[in-house]
């Protein structure tokens, strides 16, 4: 997947499911990666990773 499409997926995710759909990414990834989906699951992180970098810094 595309660096692109990576970003687009993930803002869509954000859209749809809000602030969950980033632990939904990170589920999907360990789910992946227990299956031995090495390559699915790194794609899963790196939409978690962009989902994080859209949501911005935490605020306390």
């Amino acid at each position: 997947m595309r660096e692109i499409e990576i970003h687009d997926y993930a803002r869509q995710l954000l859209e749809a499911h809000g602030p969950k759909a980033i632990a939904e990414a990170a589920q999907n990834a360990i789910e992946l990666e227990a299956k031995g989906e090495a390559e699915l699951a790194r794609t899963w992180r790196h939409i978690e990773d962009a989902m994080k970098l859209m949501r911005g810094p935490h605020q306390s």
